[in-house]
């Protein structure tokens, strides 16, 4: 089951650059989460920020405290367990080129030292399956390279591959920015069916997308979380004028 996450007074710099300031927000468990704003507002940021792969940036640097369930990421876990345990979709899809289908899945799973093939084949069905993918590819596990695919399969590919290491919470940067109308409809009705089991926060530029996935949403500006409630508040009864203009489109 997903976990929720809490962050205190989180902080985050690219060099001199303040990119975030004073974040304060809990995220609840087994729910989706939908981020917005305009462009270099601080979402990305803020997600990279709660797998710890916003230091994988020499430069970057984040203060204050961020809890996924009971775990100070920051504190009581080294990175590549706090990665596993919260997964990350990208904005495009990044299968890797030279693997099958089949490897692409498994690789996470290779890299913490699984190699019973018993349990990797079992871990690769489940995990297509839950990424709504499984009877599409079924036949070419490993005929076909990860890279062969369409676009939204290649994106339902890398949340299978995310899946597959059992994390309690995925993120997903504009998962479906790059995609046609069908395969973006396909990743929304993945949310929905995901959040039972995930926490999972969603970047979008896509407000009626937000409006369709999400319980909760919130609105960052210049790296300052504005607003966070009710999906239904922020689109019907926003708190802050910011907000409001925001979503009324007089400005972003």
């Amino acid at each position: 089951m997903g976990v929720g996450i809490e962050v205190k007074n989180l902080n985050a710099w690219y060099g001199q650059t303040h990119t975030l300031r004073d974040i304060n927000l809990t995220i609840p468990a087994n729910s989706a989460t939908a981020l917005i704003g305009p462009s270099g507002c601080g979402k990305s940021t803020f997600v990279r920020c709660l797998n710890r792969m916003h230091e994988t940036n020499p430069s970057a640097r984040v203060e204050g405290m961020v809890k996924v369930g009971d775990i100070d990421i920051y504190n009581d876990a080294a990175p590549v367990e706090i990665r596993r345990r919260v997964g990350m979709v990208f904005q495009r899809p990044n299968p890797f080129p030279t693997m099958s289908i089949y490897d692409n899945v498994a690789s996470g799973l290779k890299l913490n030292g699984f190699h019973n093939r018993k349990v990797l084949d079992e871990v690769v069905e489940r995990s297509l399956k839950q990424a709504a993918l499984w009877n599409e590819v079924k036949d070419d596990l490993k005929k076909k390279s990860g890279a062969s695919l369409s676009g939204g399969q290649q994106q339902r590919l890398c949340i299978a591959r995310a899946l597959a290491v059992d994390p309690e919470v995925l993120l997903m940067d504009e998962p479906a920015s790059a995609l046609d109308p069908a395969s973006t409809s396909k990743i929304e009705d993945l949310i929905f069916e995901l959040k039972d089991e995930y926490s999972i926060v969603i970047v979008t530029h896509n407000m009626q997308q937000a409006a369709r996935v999400a319980e909760n949403t919130g609105f960052f500006l210049n790296g300052q979380l504005v607003e966070f409630a009710p999906t239904s508040t922020i689109f019907t009864k926003p708190h802050d004028k910011r907000t409001e203009d925001y979503i009324t489109g007089r400005f972003g």
